[in-house]
């Protein structure tokens, strides 16, 4: 299946996406969610880095 061909789909009640949409949809959406919580942690722990470095500071 092609890019284009997942991108064009929309979930509908009319029609139902085959086994492999479903499965490339999935992967897509497991990607993107690896993704963003990897850069929602190192955005984490970098704040938290920079509040101890703030303290350590004012010690």
């Amino acid at each position: 299946m092609s890019e284009k061909e997942l991108n064009a789909y929309r979930l509908t009640s009319m029609e139902e996406p085959t086994d492999e949409m479903l499965s490339a949809i999935m992967k897509e959406a497991a990607a993107e969610a690896s993704s963003s919580t990897a850069k929602a942690l190192s955005d984490y722990f970098k704040e938290i880095s920079t509040m101890l470095q703030k303290k350590v500071a004012l010690l």
